[in-house]
């Protein structure tokens, strides 16, 4: 799956192409350019008052449907299947407005304990095959509804009662879609409530839904977003249904391929913290879990995740760590050391080169690690919010949080009054002084690299440049930072020792900037703004250059 930015341009990749997928090993694609394929029915067997003849709204459908069967035939004619990503609850506006009160409850939301909104998705799941008899089926989500992309429909969560709502929705699904029409149905346990990684959820809903072969259920292999620190997902292998395992290989709190994050050896044989700051019990890994009759697949989401940048123009990191999941779920016979070996040779990397190559990009991973979480201390879940898509976040108040509770903002101010309490502030700041000088060794090593690709040969360079700036900079932020947060609660600063790192905090930016100025290959450049929920920009003023320039002014 290319998974495009809602609302944005889509993306330009080669994931894109199913000439390409096939010739990759992989046998399915994802559509999912958030106009989804129920958007692009007319509803005219149910209601024609909902897309009239001659309508704008009509049209924009009627395109839409055409835009989807080129979709499925480009998808067929390379020999692969074509599923289409699909938020539900999303219908007409027109059609929410017609039958208000037979479908919406007390709240005004879309309710499937309103025996219309079942019918309606009955009507709707018919129509769709009917449309498209050609398409093989459904990946459902539930929880977050996106509706940027569908000017002319509404829509929301259709988990409203828990276990309940998601029992209801997979049994109308698998009669529907997986026994009617003979369509597969990946039903998507990220959602909200515990049905991605909660095993008692997670079973009571199962359990209670018939097995079949059309029927598979797709979770993260992270329990929770793709972030690290975070366990193996514990639903994995559980129940009796089939499962497909997700993995984002453009990861949005790490770069989102604008520097080195090579996460195959993670994903395949279990994460370096996953042995030391926060040890696993049972599974780990791909690896543990290969054999099983219930894991079915992988699904990589090849390109693509979160929202805005870094936007990069060149698709190498996002390649390696697709072709590596992707390669080794062909054969787990393999090691994933073998299979990189295949990509280094597939990519003309020989000679000295193959081992700079393998350590800077085992490197990245350890470098990952410190740089945005820690090695050395625990590190709470949603601290690692701080830094996502092109944004870092400063230690602002947590009290922004009141104002905008999907704001980034105040989560470094919890962690560092954490760590101030137990004694281990220092310790995290000095780790990310360790990870600068990891992003030290892989640019040594990126200079090492020759292949046959030259364009991927300078982005090596590039990116890695990119790496080591862009943790400069977080790590004399977060000195500056902690210096200052020491400052609040004994108030006595260390105003020389702010003084240098605010010095080399700007260098650092400086820096960065000349590189993307001088490399037309680099990515776009992070953003000292934390994130906000909310479009076009999703920030707002708060962020690390709002923390840094509150003890830059303290100082002056």
């Amino acid at each position: 799956m290319v998974h495009n930015n809602p609302g944005e341009k889509l993306t330009q990749s080669a994931f894109n192409d199913p000439a390409f997928l096939k010739q990759e090993g992989y046998n399915g694609m994802v559509v999912n350019e958030f106009s989804f394929v129920h958007t692009a029915i007319t509803f005219d067997g149910f209601d024609k008052r909902i897309f009239p003849v001659g309508s704008v709204e009509r049209e924009w459908v009627l395109k839409t449907a055409e835009d989807i069967r080129a979709h499925i035939r480009r998808a067929h004619a390379a020999g692969l299947k074509a599923y289409y990503f699909t938020d539900i609850i999303v219908l007409p506006k027109k059609l929410v407005e017609l039958y208000h009160d037979e479908i919406c409850d007390a709240n005004g939301k879309i309710s499937f304990e309103r025996p219309k909104t079942i019918e309606i998705h009955r009507f709707l799941f018919n129509a769709v095959f009917e449309a498209f008899p050609d398409l093989d089926g459904l990946v459902i989500r539930t929880g977050e509804t996106y509706l940027n992309n569908v000017p002319y429909h509404t829509g929301n969560n259709p988990i409203t009662n828990g276990v309940e709502s998601h029992i209801k929705l997979l049994n109308l699904l698998r009669q529907e879609v997986c026994v009617k029409h003979n369509k597969m149905v990946f039903y998507r346990t990220w959602s909200f409530g515990g049905m991605h990684d909660d095993p008692s959820y997670y079973l009571a809903v199962t359990d209670k839904i018939e097995p079949h072969p059309n029927l598979v259920f797709s979770i993260k292999h992270t329990k929770g977003d793709y972030q690290r620190t975070f366990d193996f997902n514990p639903t994995l292998l559980l129940g009796k249904h089939r499962q497909i395992v997700e993995v984002e290989c453009q990861r949005e709190y790490e770069g989102k391929g604008a520097y080195p994050d090579y996460i195959g050896d993670g994903v395949i044989n279990g994460f370096e913290e996953y042995k030391g700051i926060k040890p696993q019990r049972g599974y780990r890994s791909l690896q543990d879990i290969k054999g099983s009759p219930l894991l079915s697949g992988v699904w990589t989401w090849s390109r693509g995740g979160g929202w805005v940048g870094p936007y990069i123009s060149n698709e190498f990191w996002c390649r390696l760590n697709a072709y590596v999941i992707s390669h080794w779920m062909q054969d787990t016979g393999q090691t994933e050391e073998q299979v990189f070996d295949k990509f280094m040779d597939k990519n003309g990397i020989i000679g000295e080169s193959r081992n700079a190559f393998r350590q800077l990009c085992l490197l990245s991973a350890k470098a990952e690690l410190r740089g945005h979480e820690s090695a050395k201390v625990p590190f709470n879940s949603e601290w690692t919010w701080w830094t996502r898509d092109e944004f870092l976040a400063g230690t602002g108040s947590s009290e922004i949080k009141s104002v905008n509770q999907d704001s980034s903002e105040g989560l470094l101010n919890q962690a560092f009054d954490q760590w101030y309490t137990d004694h281990s502030l220092t310790t995290v700041i000095d780790e990310k002084y360790e990870a600068v000088e990891l992003w030290r060794q892989i640019t040594a090593l990126s200079k090492k690299i020759k292949m046959n690709n030259k364009d991927d040969e300078h982005y090596i360079l590039v990116s890695s440049q990119y790496g080591l700036l862009l943790h400069q900079i977080i790590a004399e932020g977060w000195n500056i930072m902690a210096l200052g947060f020491i400052g609040d609660k004994t108030g006595s600063y260390d105003r020389p020792q702010i003084a240098k790192s605010i010095k080399k905090y700007d260098e650092a930016w400086e820096a960065f900037k000349k590189l993307k100025d001088e490399n037309p290959d680099c990515a776009t450049l992070y953003k000292p703004f934390a994130f906000v929920y909310k479009g076009p920009d999703y920030h707002g003023y708060q962020g690390m250059g709002a923390s840094v320039d509150a003890y830059r002014k303290l100082i002056e």
